[in-house]
């Protein structure tokens, strides 16, 4: 009987913990509701600017195409993307027209802005992810920089790359993907943009190039 009891309260004891343990999950690391999105954005700790209310999705908020891009050249003066060096050479700034789309051809990779400018707090982590309907037909918003840190300011920069086998015309003000927002355990030490964490795009208002050659500069 005594054994019996003991299972039993070594049962509940990891019982209570397992429920504790969910408790402090549910508490963070969760994706905010369109409740909690409205919620953050009336106390303005995320600010997205401009921003229409019919825009806010169950668990997102769209995002639109602003009309400044930049494009690869089709010519450079060396075969190959040097890390070490400045990109800026190697593209160049195009605009879309009010009511002419740009053709993004296919296999072509362009950066692009968001025309929303976001701004984050020091407890909330933003993700940014494409339309399923544009996907569909093969475009895609970003390679790898789907991330916003805590404490970002600024517009996006997207990274369109067309996978289809026929061109996509992009319009200005299209929507163009989402944002969703996860709360962190705890506030940051240190936000985006913070010295000495090496943020290069704090700020941004149009697509910027690459500043990842800024690493080895800092390194030496």
């Amino acid at each position: 009987m005594l054994g019996i009891l003991k299972i039993y309260c070594a049962t509940q004891s990891i019982s209570i913990f397992a429920l504790s343990l969910c408790q402090c999950y549910n508490a963070s690391n969760m994706v905010l509701s369109d409740h909690t999105i409205k919620e953050e954005i009336a106390k303005g700790r995320i600010v997205i600017k401009p921003l229409n209310p019919n825009c806010i999705q169950p668990a997102s908020v769209d995002i639109h195409l602003d009309n400044r891009l930049l494009v690869f050249k089709n010519w450079r003066k060396s075969p190959y993307i040097d890390v070490k060096q400045s990109t800026d050479d190697l593209s160049e700034p195009v605009e879309i027209d009010e009511d002419k789309p740009f053709l993004l051809n296919a296999g072509e990779f362009v950066l692009a802005s968001t025309l929303e400018s976001i701004t984050l707090p020091d407890d909330i982590v933003g993700r940014l992810e494409g339309k399923s309907s544009l996907g569909r037909i093969g475009l895609l918003i970003h390679s790898t920089a789907g991330y916003v840190d805590p404490g970002w300011r600024g517009h996006l920069t997207l990274e369109l790359s067309n996978v289809a086998k026929l061109p996509v015309t992009l319009y200005y003000k299209m929507t163009i993907g989402q944002i969703s927002f996860l709360r962190l355990t705890s506030p940051v030490e240190r936000v985006y943009g913070s010295p000495g964490l090496r943020s290069k795009y704090q700020g941004q208002t149009m697509p910027t190039a690459t500043r990842y050659y800024e690493n080895f500069n800092k390194e030496r």
